[in-house]
């Protein structure tokens, strides 16, 4: 797992969400969606990245609710 967030990870046909670097996960869900929303309300309370990854176990998508060190000039 990469850097410091939540990852959202396939598990025995379930999802489950997992803090980075941990080999026990934090809870599991019957659906990714569910796991999806818990581990992005995790993430914005702890201000960190969100990581979902697809049925094959790689990242797909991600998200950052922590202070960005590279925001948009405009």
């Amino acid at each position: 797992m990469s850097k410091k967030g939540q990852h959202v990870v396939p598990r025995d046909g379930k999802w489950s969400v997992r803090k980075a670097g941990s080999d026990r996960a934090t809870r599991t869900f019957e659906t990714q969606r569910e796991a999806i929303s818990e581990a992005r309300r995790i993430a914005r309370n702890q201000g960190t990245e969100l990581y979902i990854h697809g049925r094959d176990g790689r990242i797909r998508e991600r998200d950052s609710y922590g202070k960005d060190p590279y925001p948009p000039k405009g």
